[in-house]
């Protein structure tokens, strides 16, 4: 920072404040509330600017999962390991894409993190199935490091609170995303197309409380995933007289002679307002990954054209930072974790993003690239699969990739959008609107679609000489724990595996989307930000995806995103509570 720099931040910080704190959070996700809920509860005032009108950011349209090696469920069952293979499995994994020491800070403090967040009432539920996305690697574990968190009663907040949480992504939810179902009860809710009595039990029981729910709340107040964190964060922090402003934009950080910041200057209520932090600023922000301009600048091409991340993720933190001279990390591999999504339309004219997180893993699926080529197991997780696209893109034009898929397929599991025994009306909607492909033949489809059709031919052909013998010779699907855990255990030889044979054919197209940036503000051990040379910049701290990401652009399991930035929300705020202003 210039000389002139910091005399005009300096001039600025002389007039009266118009509002003081000692904790200011800019980002309502789960990594700037996690800081708030701490300050509050340690006794600080706090105040959160949010710049939209909801609080959750993305975690509220997650699955709100905390993945946390070593955290007390393992220890309660006496686990006392875990923290060992886990740090073999990051180094392994990560290597020196991010410093070591940042990861070494999240294995010692999640677990510390969690307990925490646990005797406030933010409780989770362990995932005991939930395999890591690299099980190759030593030190991977086959479930225990995956949190889910617990449902949530979003009567606690009120009315007034209850309409401030992010609604969930309506085609994950049920009733147009008024009714919230957990991940586990997904199947069990599909049952009752077999007749289960223990399905409809559950689908009454739920269905109750939500017409309930309906005469007094414009949704579903059973809030599940990243909706039921969200919210309980919220509910802690209000509890304890900690505050958020909506719809207020942070346009200026405010710095004192030394450079310290002290404030920032926000835009709220038709105001400009200047508001003190006396202890410190957190930037939690959600990265970059809604904002085109930065998409251009740091991911790979081409560049990605839509996002399931939150909407007010544009990196104005990040900028805001750089402005007092705050350093961004090194470019690491892609700069991001993404998610392969389809493209559609609502019947309102909204455009939807829609995440293929499981149903690549179903039997009886491939996905081709524009020489109708298979380059990928489909049942590995989200993130690598949308790696092996950029990388087939290379050499054959893969972007978009091609879900394949048949009559047989599509009726009992669903693909993106389209429900499991989905009427043929609602079907024929997505078929006209361009979202959906039909055929009667692997050849016409092809030829529909643009893709090679002796390519395709070839590649379903072999497909289903692989689902006879439960073999796949070329990408080995269905021997990873990871895809096993996501295909049909009632199918065999292989859950991952199965025919496509059964006309007619079916034909989506997914994309890359990022639902998180990796790159971010460089920061240490403390969460503090740094500046180009290195050194601290004094009471300004980042978490979530507004730092530089733990774990370089790796995504080692389920939740590493949210559980990184809950823990590094946790420790940026426990130094500020220790630091002298």
């Amino acid at each position: 920072m210039t000389d002139l720099t910091t005399e005009m931040h300096a001039a600025t910080t002389d007039a009266s404040w118009d509002h003081e704190t000692d904790v200011l959070v800019l980002g309502s996700g789960a990594a700037g509330l996690a800081s708030a809920v701490v300050a509050a509860q340690e006794g600080f005032d706090c105040l959160v600017l949010e710049k939209t009108e909801y609080v959750g950011g993305t975690t509220a349209y997650s699955a709100g999962t905390c993945w946390i090696p070593d955290n007390p469920f393992q220890r309660a069952e006496g686990i006392d390991d875990d923290g060992i293979a886990a740090r073999e499995y990051l180094d392994t994994l990560v290597g020196d894409r991010a410093p070591r020491e940042l990861r070494e800070a999240y294995l010692q403090h999640g677990p510390e993190m969690v307990t925490y967040m646990s005797r406030l009432g933010v409780r989770f539920w362990q995932s005991t199935t939930v395999v890591d996305y690299h099980p190759e690697i030593p030190g991977a574990s086959s479930g225990g490091r995956a949190l889910e968190p617990q449902p949530f009663d979003g009567r606690k907040l009120g009315k007034d609170h209850f309409r401030r949480v992010r609604p969930p992504v309506p085609e994950f939810a049920l009733f147009g995303g008024s009714l919230m179902i957990r991940r586990a009860e997904v199947d069990q809710l599909l049952g009752v197309y077999r007749g289960s009595a223990r399905s409809v039990a559950l689908a009454l029981k739920l269905g109750v409380r939500w017409a309930l729910d309906r005469t007094r709340y414009p949704r579903g107040t059973r809030l599940t995933m990243g909706n039921a964190l969200v919210a309980n964060l919220y509910h802690q922090l209000t509890a304890r007289r900690g505050a958020v402003w909506f719809n207020a934009a942070t346009t200026e950080l405010l710095t004192d002679r030394t450079g310290a910041v002290i404030g920032a200057v926000v835009a709220h209520q038709g105001r400009e307002l200047r508001v003190r932090a006396r202890r410190a600023v957190v930037l939690a922000g959600g990265g970059f990954p809604a904002d085109p301009e930065l998409r251009r600048r740091y991911l790979p091409h081409p560049v990605a054209q839509f996002t399931r991340a939150g909407e007010g993720s544009t990196g104005d933190t990040m900028r805001l930072a750089q402005s007092i001279g705050a350093a961004v990390g090194p470019s690491c591999d892609d700069n991001a974790l993404w998610f392969p999504s389809s493209i559609g339309r609502r019947r309102d004219g909204t455009t939807v993003v829609f995440p293929h997180i499981w149903d690549r893993a179903k039997p009886g699926l491939v996905a081709v690239n524009s020489a109708g080529r298979r380059f990928v197991d489909e049942s590995v997780s989200y993130h690598r699969f949308t790696r092996a696209m950029y990388d087939s893109e290379k050499s054959v034009p893969s972007i978009p990739t091609w879900l394949i898929v048949d009559s047989r397929y599509l009726a009992k599991y669903g693909l993106g959008m389209i429900y499991p025994h989905l009427p043929k009306a609602l079907l024929t909607r997505h078929i006209k609107s361009g979202y959906l492909h039909s055929r009667n033949t692997i050849r016409e489809l092809a030829i529909t679609i643009g893709v090679d059709p002796g390519g395709l031919e070839q590649a379903v052909a072999d497909n289903n000489a692989f689902s006879t013998t439960g073999v796949d010779a070329a990408f080995h699907k269905g021997e990873s724990l990871f895809g096993k855990q996501y295909g049909d255990p009632q199918h065999s030889p292989n859950p991952n595996l199965g025919p496509i044979d059964n006309p007619p054919y079916y034909a989506l197209a997914v994309v890359p989307t990022p639902l998180g940036t990796a790159i971010g503000l460089r920061t240490d051990t403390e969460a503090r930000v740094v500046d180009t040379s290195g050194k601290p910049i004094v009471g300004l701290y980042a978490c979530g995806n507004d730092a530089t990401s733990v774990m370089g652009a790796e995504y080692p399991g389920a939740g590493c995103q949210v559980g990184a930035g809950m823990t590094f929300g946790y420790i940026a705020t426990r130094h500020a509570a220790a630091r002298n202003p």
